[in-house]
């Protein structure tokens, strides 16, 4: 079953965000196979990510946490606090799934 994770960034991290940003691009790009989708979270009122979403292809809780883990943002330590939960598709691209 795939997994849902969502980050919070520690306040006034940006400039950590921004320093880690292509690292962790390569990361992401390194583990495409195991992303459904994932996204930074983006203030209504700008552009600044405080945070992300990832939808990942993965079985257990602790390959969702060994990839959080493994994330140039989570060694950065930009992170206040990240949540973990499995992730029923219903839809996704346009598909149903039920």
């Amino acid at each position: 079953m795939p997994y849902l994770i969502q980050t919070f960034d520690k306040p006034d991290h940006l400039p950590v965000r921004l320093g880690a940003r292509p690292a962790h691009l390569r990361f992401l790009e390194d583990n495409k196979a195991l992303l459904l989708a994932c996204g930074a979270k983006l203030a209504d009122d700008s552009e600044d990510a405080d945070g992300g979403v990832y939808l990942l292809a993965v079985e257990t809780r602790a390959e969702a946490e060994a990839f959080i883990a493994a994330d140039p943002f989570t060694q950065a330590d930009l992170f206040d606090r990240v949540e973990i939960r499995r992730w029923r598709k219903a839809y996704l691209d346009g598909k149903s799934f039920l």
